[in-house]
């Protein structure tokens, strides 16, 4: 039999030894919402004696409202179903090494791979093993550091964030001018703000809503480590643009493109591909983590993250997944982990950092990881990751990609923290000296 998980409460409602003696005694007395939790996975309560003073005084009665009952029971369940850290920490090992030892044939500074080396850094910063960050020093070493040639494309961007990540641990300036270069080109030569997806151009701009993850991290990154804030207010300018045209007020997330606008799905409703959705809080959840906390925006950013995560929350499905058809899970039955990983990563991030409710969100993120981890092969292969794509449909089941892989490791890095893992002190990132003109950008 297992004791009643005190801790969960005491993280709820307080370390008082009398508030909780009470919400004990009322809820083994109300029999509290037990029944809704699966009866696999619901706790025995043990009834001991409860010795308030010397000389007893009868408690005033405590009355739950069915609202907090229900909330409680869910930081009681999320504290049951929680990982051990070091088992998170295996499980991103293992799935970081086999997409290391089984490297994918695009280019190593295109976004299906930046996007793997995100979560390669996430996991480097983890723990005192230097491999992966090595591994990281040396794809960049390989790339001399240099984005290609698609000048405006947020896609060729995507790895100057793994660029601007190991210059923050580093402080090398060959790592960043190449990007610290291209992003001052690209303010001094703007182009328009038509995101029309089927007009000429229209990757120059951020017209597809997963160019929120390749691109404005980096541009906020960069304002980070040069101190020089005209790169976030070229990306917050930009991402507003995109969102008054993307974004859906009522359901509160993203169109993938301009082309997805008009279309429906087989129930009737939008189209709201789920990695797509992805991209885009995950995005935001890297954007917000390097803004000042003063920047006068801010509050947008993660209102709309607030808003996105309340949505994504209902959307999570019986398994802990999320399907590529967000509103039509039925016509997308199919099990994927690209989407979910990025979705379980910025969840998790927002609870780590005071945006999101403890109690509300974390069973939802502890269960999409394990969901997560039942997708992670024995030899550490990622499966059920939709290939790249723009909208819901079906894959072969065994179908990876780095980019999931990605995905997977942002959300282990988080959902470590969130069971209670240990980082290490010196994986601050840091701001230039003043002496490295090279990164400033002015």
């Amino acid at each position: 039999m297992s004791t009643f998980p005190t801790d969960a409460l005491k993280r709820i409602l307080g370390s008082g030894a009398v508030a909780l003696a009470g919400l004990a005694l009322a809820i083994t007395l109300a029999g509290c919402a037990a029944d809704e939790m699966p009866p696999t996975t619901r706790p025995e309560l043990v009834h001991t004696p409860l010795v308030l003073s010397p000389e007893p005084v009868a408690p005033a009665p405590v009355v739950l409202q069915p609202s907090a009952t229900s909330e409680i029971m869910r930081a009681i369940q999320g504290s049951l179903n929680a990982p051990k850290p070091n088992s998170v920490l295996d499980l991103m090992h293992l799935a970081a090494d086999w997409q290391l030892d089984n490297p994918s044939s695009d280019p190593k500074n295109g976004w299906v791979n930046a996007a793997f080396y995100t979560g390669v850094m996430a996991l480097g910063r983890l723990e005192k093993d230097s491999r992966y960050i090595d591994a990281m020093a040396a794809v960049g070493t390989e790339l001399r550091w240099q984005l290609d040639d698609n000048i405006y494309d947020a896609d060729h961007h995507a790895v100057s964030q793994m660029y601007l990540e190991m210059y923050a641990l580093k402080q090398q300036s060959e790592m960043i001018e190449a990007t610290t270069q291209r992003f001052n080109y690209i303010i001094d030569f703007p182009k328009d703000d038509i995101l029309d997806f089927t007009r000429f151009g229209h990757s120059d701009r951020w017209s597809w809503c997963d160019s929120l993850f390749m691109d404005p991290p980096a541009w906020v990154l960069l304002s980070k480590v040069s101190g020089n804030n005209k790169y976030l207010d070229s990306a917050n300018r930009r991402w507003w643009v995109t969102s008054d045209f993307l974004f859906d007020k009522d359901e509160h997330l993203y169109y993938r493109d301009s082309r997805y606008l008009p279309q429906r799905e087989a129930n009737g409703q939008k189209i709201f591909w789920s990695r797509g959705n992805g991209w885009v809080i995950a995005g935001l959840a890297r954007v917000l983590e390097n803004m000042p906390k003063d920047y006068p925006d801010r509050g947008k950013f993660a209102g709309q993250f607030m808003q996105m995560a309340e949505k994504l929350k209902l959307l999570q499905q019986p398994d802990g997944l999320w399907r590529t058809g967000l509103l039509d899970p039925a016509a997308h039955p199919q099990p994927e982990a690209s989407g979910t990983g990025f979705i379980t990563y910025a969840l998790a991030w927002g609870v780590n950092n005071g945006l999101l409710d403890r109690a509300a969100y974390t069973p939802v993120v502890f269960k999409a990881w394990s969901a997560l981890t039942q997708c992670v092969q024995p030899d550490g292969k990622l499966i059920h990751v939709q290939p790249v794509g723009d909208h819901p449909n079906g894959f072969p089941a065994d179908s990876t990609a780095p980019f999931g892989v990605g995905a997977f490791l942002l959300a282990g890095s988080e959902v470590y923290q969130l069971a209670g893992g240990q980082l290490p002190g010196a994986a601050a990132v840091v701001t230039a000296k003043p002496e490295d003109g090279a990164a400033t950008g002015n």
